[in-house]
């Protein structure tokens, strides 16, 4: 093996061959046009490799620390929700040519990845009720990025109004994406309900010229809001009005945002089918009208005949600077998620319009079931009125971190403590219900809380 590290092929003399073939006499040479304040001078602060025993005896050690709540038992959602996969997904999932595809660098040879794309899209135009979609996106955080790099392609306006009760996580995701950009997002506020207020949206859109308005729908406290009045708002001050959805599931029951005047809707697809996996992978989809069909990001696939009238599909736009000049790309976004928006495609064709509906329906009756029952036990309150669909908010008699902690030992874990992104809301418990929670739980739950106080 020589000097050949087991992980990193190159050896010493590979590495000085390779430099000889271009010219530079060391690797200090190749790097120069790195300014030398920018270079790291050290070697990495990382600790020393294991061998794999030590490797696998660490990881099992982190799995035993891991809690195992009983299955039923877990009220978590804040953009990541528990669903019930039917089996034929990840049956038709197993098949290797699917695991085997990649993203379509040689698109029209690759026609089952294409006509996957092609399916996916249209699925989410049906979801969204708007007129194009297309597939690359990382998750429903980078997916709204896009979409407000998409509404300033089009208004130039370097100002976007963004709802307070947009997912604090999501918001950061954005700010990160847009900080060497001139985009300044500048939130609005709320109404007492928990609903984003339409009249702080108008104010923030005369007042800085915005060129777009982002509200999500459900929002993360779980409150439905009037997309309607939002989209007349934005449309007024000659502005775009973008959706966001964390959970998809809800546009099985409420209105297509595109249908009530959304331009734009950004949002999450894991709860089609997609594990939930230690955080990832996730999937992003997006949504336009067809006027922002040149300004879209990652990539579209078209359907198309051949000189026999047979059906095909085509790489229709890739505007990413490996495909088109580098000032004409509208993103350098490069992933497909390909097996992921394949996974959520066959799930919503299992389901069907009906089956998504039900499905829809189930989270929402549970969800209401679980919000009167919680409200109503010793000490806790309901503190939003709004309308909401698999999600709310409960305030509890004892700080929410606290009660998290007491019921994590018994079993439950009953939601998420939103101290953790808002000062102010020490007993405000973010709680998700859906399909997967039986009535017997959400029944335990109640009666936990009710003994905090």
């Amino acid at each position: 093996m020589g000097d050949v590290h087991r992980y990193i092929p190159a050896s010493d003399a590979d590495r000085e061959s390779m430099l000889r073939e271009i010219g530079a006499k060391s690797i200090d040479e190749l790097f120069a046009t790195i300014p030398p304040a920018l270079r790291l001078k050290e070697p990495l602060p990382l600790a020393a490799a294991l061998s794999e025993q030590e490797l696998l005896q660490e990881m099992s050690r982190r799995a035993r620390d891991s809690r195992q709540p009983a299955p039923g038992a877990q009220f978590l959602g804040g953009g990541a929700y528990r669903h019930h996969s039917p089996v034929l997904v990840d049956h038709l999932i197993s098949r290797t040519e699917f695991y085997s595809s990649y993203t379509p660098y040689q698109p029209e040879i690759s026609q089952g990845t294409l006509q996957a794309i092609f399916e996916f899209q249209t699925l989410v135009c049906q979801l969204t009720e708007l007129d194009i979609s297309n597939a690359s996106m990382y998750d429903g955080a980078s997916a709204l990025a896009e979409a407000i790099l998409m509404a300033e392609r089009v208004t130039h306006r370097g100002r976007v109004a963004v709802s307070d009760r947009l997912h604090p996580e999501y918001l950061q995701v954005c700010r990160t994406y847009l900080a060497s950009l001139d985009i300044d997002l500048a939130p609005f506020g709320s109404r007492p309900d928990g609903s984003a207020d339409p009249e702080a949206a108008r104010r923030a859109l005369r007042e800085g010229k915005a060129g777009a308005v982002v509200v999500q729908h459900p929002n993360f406290f779980g409150c439905l809001e009037e997309i309607e009045t939002f989209a007349a708002a934005a449309h007024e001050a000659g502005a775009h009005l973008i959706v966001v959805v964390t959970e998809p599931v809800a546009l099985g029951l409420l209105k297509g945002p595109g249908r009530q005047g959304a331009d734009i809707v950004a949002g999450e697809g894991h709860s089609f089918g997609v594990p939930l996996s230690y955080g990832g992978p996730y999937l992003g989809f997006l949504a336009a009208r067809q006027a922002f069909l040149r300004s879209m990001p990652g990539r579209i696939v078209g359907e198309t005949r051949d000189v026999d009238g047979r059906r095909g599909y085509v790489l229709t736009l890739s505007t990413r600077e490996q495909h088109i000049r580098r000032e004409k790309a509208t993103s350098n976004i490069c992933t497909n998620e390909g097996l992921c928006a394949l996974i959520a495609s066959i799930f919503m064709a299992v389901a069907g319009r009906a089956g998504l509906r039900d499905l829809a329906l189930h989270n929402h009756a549970k969800a209401a079931y679980a919000r009167r029952t919680l409200a109503a036990a010793r000490g806790c309150s309901a503190p939003y009125a709004a309308p909401v669909f698999n999600e709310f908010t409960v305030r509890l008699p004892v700080p929410a971190e606290q009660a998290v902690r007491h019921l994590l030992d018994r079993g439950l874990v009953p939601g998420i403590p939103l101290s953790r992104y808002f000062s102010g809301m020490e007993r405000d418990l973010l709680v998700c219900v859906t399909e997967t929670n039986p009535r017997a739980e959400i029944d335990r739950l109640a009666d936990e809380l009710g003994r905090l106080s």
